[in-house]
């Protein structure tokens, strides 16, 4: 079948966004599903900071690519061996698909699954398929109508997509399609690193450092489970008043000196719990050093492979600190993907205040700036 979908062609193209336009919207075609794989229609997808990293080169990929991992979808067709799903099923896409026998998902940790993390960087679904092909413009062997990679196997940023059966999610059908996007990668890397990776316990001080739609997610799961201070950390005073909005007890700019002192003096030493959520070394080292004797400092932001941070290793020792990566929120999608619907259907995890505009997938070049700018939390392309 033929439909519409961002292809991106060129790294590093310079902003604003609007005017290179690194994403083109081009006719693709999609082979029918092989064994294991489901076609689905995408109803929304979200714009996240980890689409922005493939823009600019942060997280280089392979080209050309369909960008776009955080996605709702409704399933059309089944592949050979699909038997757990039925045509109409919603589910949420999720952008590292897990094989459910390496020693990663053996052991409770699907994040981790190695054949998903080799399929992923390859630009393939899992089992090293390509089911995209360019219409009219060059593919991977550069010749017309040849193969297109796939984003982190899920290749949203499209009006249909063929996924592996081990990159969806059934959801509840009842949630409108824009608040679904959410969960396939801002509500579960950002409330899953609360809640799995570090644990956080019921009366504890917690700070967030960097609020986009997986740092907010952090802080509206941090009040769910009980923190008794929830401190914003960003550089926009606008996010910050969003912030206070959601129930941060404190916010603080980043771009401020004397930020690091001031935390530390407003919670009497530093914080239980801090999650660096913000993609750049100097938010991580902000995060450590405003974490308090004992405490765990979580980092999910992903910034540039090629960036190193300089710690202070004595520390680590002398305080029992605690320095944890985060990767998927250390979600079970299967198992973390429906309580957290359950959650923001009950009340606790109101993520539906993240959604900042409703978009075409023609604006989405311009929707890049903004998202590059800070000025969103959760932009979502609407596909209908």
């Amino acid at each position: 079948m033929k439909f519409r979908a961002a292809v991106l062609r060129e790294m590093c193209l310079p902003t604003p966004y609007a005017d290179s336009r690194p994403l083109s919207i081009e006719e693709v075609e999609a082979a029918p599903p092989g064994r294991g794989e489901i076609l689905v229609k995408i109803r929304a997808a979200g714009l996240c900071h980890s689409d922005l990293s493939a823009i600019n080169g942060d997280r280089p990929w392979p080209m050309p690519i369909v960008v776009g991992h955080e996605a709702a979808a409704e399933v059309l067709e089944l592949g050979d061996g699909v038997t757990d799903l039925a045509v109409g099923d919603h589910v949420a896409l999720i952008f590292r698909p897990n094989c459910g026998t390496c020693p990663s998902c053996a052991s409770g940790r699907p994040a981790l699954c190695v054949p998903g993390g080799e399929s992923n960087a390859t630009g393939s679904l899992l089992g090293g398929y390509k089911r995209l092909r360019s219409v009219a413009g060059p593919g991977v062997d550069g010749t017309p109508g040849s193969a297109l990679n796939h984003h982190l196997g899920c290749a949203a940023f499209a009006e249909y997509a063929v996924v592996s059966r081990r990159s969806a999610v059934k959801i509840d059908p009842t949630l409108p399609w824009d608040e679904a996007a959410l969960f396939g990668c801002a509500v579960i890397t950002g409330a899953g690193a609360v809640v799995n990776t570090a644990r956080v316990e019921a009366g504890t001080k917690v700070a967030v450092v960097g609020l986009g739609g997986v740092g907010f997610s952090s802080l509206l799961a941090a009040k769910a489970v009980g923190a008794v201070e929830v401190i914003a950390v960003d550089m926009l005073d606008a996010k910050l008043e969003k912030a206070r909005e959601l129930g941060a007890t404190q916010c603080f700019n980043a771009a401020d000196p004397a930020v690091i002192d001031k935390i530390k003096a407003a919670t009497g030493g530093g914080v239980d719990y801090a999650f660096e959520m913000a993609g750049s070394v100097k938010a991580l080292e902000l995060a450590y050093r405003i974490t308090a004797r004992g405490g765990t400092t979580v980092t999910a932001g992903l910034p540039n492979p090629a960036h190193k941070w300089e710690m202070q290793a004595v520390t680590l020792i002398a305080e029992e600190r605690t320095m944890k990566g985060s990767y998927v929120g250390s979600c079970v999608p299967s198992r973390d993907i429906p309580r957290f619907i359950a959650m923001y259907k009950a009340g606790l995890l109101p993520v539906d205040k993240l959604l900042s505009e409703r978009i075409r997938l023609d604006d989405i070049n311009a929707a890049l700036d903004r998202l590059a700018r800070g000025e969103s939390i959760r932009q979502v392309i609407m596909m209908d």
